[in-house]
């Protein structure tokens, strides 16, 4: 395989992941929010969803992937 190939769908996975991550940050804030007194386990797995996200998204802007390329 080529370097070229390989860095495309290497990017497309981060790209993927960055998706699948943020659907999940973004169902366990709607259910933090909507809750009167969420579960300590809940938050902290926010709270390492949110890291996840983060991160992703700082490695996304890192490699200067456009969102209109794929």
């Amino acid at each position: 395989m080529s370097r070229k190939k390989r860095r495309r769908e290497t990017d497309q996975a981060l790209l993927d992941t960055l998706f699948s991550v943020e659907a999940e940050w973004k169902k366990l804030r709607h259910i933090v929010d909507n809750s009167i007194d969420p579960l300590m386990e809940t938050e902290y797995r926010l709270k390492l969803v949110e890291a996840k996200y983060m991160f992703l998204l700082r490695e996304v802007k890192h490699r200067k992937l456009s969102l209109l390329q794929y």
